[in-house]
């Protein structure tokens, strides 16, 4: 186990409730209560206290001690629920994604606009949708006629490294089109200066749509189309060639706290010591913090209950996903001659065991003693108490659905 594994949750445990007496109105009012359910969410995370499932080895004459395994939290600000949250995402894009190269764009937001999505995360929904449009835009410019029709996928996310408020957008684009036709064209480039420009005019129409009577505003836009005269930055370097990379690349962006643990070098109770790397200088920072201000810091990046970090447009839309994974399997087929690309087979999920037994090279459910499985004796649910217990004499059935309930709640 790495050294400073659990660091984070020792820091909220420590100092969440004083510095939340303090500091919660310097959060948007709006959302304040789901940044506190969070919180304690990820607090709670694996103890008894949101349910558990006790494993025994029945029998066995070592009198091996039960294994208890708590319940995980679901919360995307949790470390570890927030890993296997984007690990589970990776994974099924890898099934989802088509098989044509793509590319990997960040739009950026200027500073002086960040503010705005600070008090209102809905409006980084409304950009997604947005740069699509510029997407759209571009290849419907190519060619009317063909009627071109592009996948994209957006991953919002809103710190940089250093853990400061940095809203952006990152993009999975496929490099080409699909036509009326149902024929695949491809298309590598998109010029630089039309996404720079395009990105800024979509986002200041937007400033100057959700505040029309806001003459500051207005004022700021102007500015900004002066002191930014070549667009806002966009970043399209980096090409995925291939499907798992593009779909693990951008997997990473999904949900994890705003700072890896490994990153942590000390915490003393009052000072939290960490690194990271600068953008422009590719150099290696050290700061250290007083714990409030890195409470603040990591926590104004909890989404909101139920926001949408995710966006599909285009090929990627649930209405034109479908027929669209077909066409390009069969083109992917026929171009290839590998059978194996359609009638490959889904990943299942890794289990909690897997896990377990990957992360520590352990089996969490075998016998010390007698090394069989251990048996599933009791589950217990704060809000129903023990929903199964070995001696209640319950049908094998219900055993079974119990207990792919406890690897659901484990996982």
């Amino acid at each position: 186990m790495k050294q400073n594994s659990g660091v984070i949750k020792k820091i909220l445990k420590d100092h969440f409730d004083g510095f939340w007496r303090l500091h919660h109105n310097r959060f948007p009012k709006q959302y304040q209560s789901d940044i506190q359910n969070a919180v304690m969410k990820a607090i709670r995370c694996g103890t008894s206290d949101i349910g558990f499932a006790k494993y025994e080895c029945l029998g066995c004459v070592g009198d091996p001690k039960p294994v208890f395994v708590g319940f995980s939290c679901k919360s995307r600000f949790c470390h570890k629920c927030g890993k296997k949250y984007t690990d589970d995402w990776s994974d099924k894009q890898e099934e989802m994604i088509f098989d044509v190269p793509h590319r990997h764009m960040v739009f950026t937001i200027p500073k002086e606009c960040r503010p705005v999505f600070f008090e209102d995360r809905k409006k980084l929904n409304e950009l997604s949708e947005q740069v699509a449009e510029v997407f759209r835009f571009h290849y419907n410019r190519m060619s009317k006629k063909r009627q071109l029709k592009v996948g994209i996928i957006t991953v919002i996310h809103t710190f940089g490294r250093d853990l400061k408020w940095n809203p952006h957008i990152h993009v999975l684009v496929t490099e080409g089109a699909l036509d009326k036709n149902k024929e695949w064209r491809s298309s590598e480039y998109i010029p630089y200066e039309y996404l720079r420009k395009s990105w800024q005019k979509v986002l200041m129409d937007a400033m100057k749509a959700w505040f029309p009577n806001n003459t500051k505003v207005h004022a700021l836009v102007n500015d900004l189309y002066k002191r930014y005269p070549k667009g806002f930055y966009v970043n399209a370097e980096k090409k995925m060639k291939n499907a798992k990379g593009a779909a693990k690349y951008i997997g990473r962006y999904l949900a994890r706290p705003a700072i890896a643990e490994y990153r942590i070098e000390s915490y003393d109770g009052q000072t939290v010591r960490f690194w990271y790397e600068d953008h422009k200088t590719g150099k290696r920072i050290d700061a250290a913090w007083p714990v409030y201000k890195f409470l603040f810091e990591m926590l104004q990046h909890i989404p909101p209950k139920h926001f949408r970090m995710v966006g599909r447009f285009g090929l990627y839309s649930r209405k034109l996903y479908r027929k669209t994974n077909q066409i390009l399997s069969l083109y992917a087929f026929v171009r290839t001659h590998q059978l194996s690309l359609l009638l490959e087979k889904k990943k299942r999920k890794k289990t909690y065991r897997q896990r377990m037994i990957e992360a520590f090279d352990k089996d969490p459910f075998q016998c010390p003693y007698c090394h069989r499985d251990m048996d599933l004796t009791e589950i217990w649910h704060p809000e129903h108490g023990f929903t199964f217990h070995y001696m209640q004499g319950m049908k094998c059935i219900k055993f079974r659905r119990n207990e792919n309930v406890v690897k659901k709640r484990a996982g």
